[in-house]
């Protein structure tokens, strides 16, 4: 049993790896990939709705220059004269009596 012993001193390696099964500090977090994942799926659906409204304010932009504006009729209000005409010095000694 001991017969492959190698005899002499060994050499110690100038370089030694303290750790050799350190985690890695810069693992991705799970919070941060799933709030990756939520911004992802939230930014699709704001492009969807996006698109769909660029597609309705087209539709109306093209159903207004379709359908022309009738034109208004301007109404004019007629003012009658007053029957009878006012009489300032009599409502001025009505409220002198006052």
């Amino acid at each position: 049993m001991g017969k492959n012993k190698p005899k002499g001193k060994k050499q110690k390696n100038v370089f030694r790896v303290e750790n050799k099964h350190l985690k890695h500090k810069n693992r991705a977090k799970p919070v941060k990939t799933t709030l990756k994942h939520i911004n992802a799926v939230k930014n699709e659906k704001v492009e969807k709705l996006n698109q769909v409204f660029t597609e309705v304010q087209r539709d109306v932009t093209s159903i207004s220059k379709s359908v022309a504006p009738e034109p208004k009729k301007q109404t004019k209000v007629v003012r009658e004269p007053p029957k009878e005409s006012v009489n300032v010095d009599g409502a001025a000694q009505l409220l002198s009596q006052l």
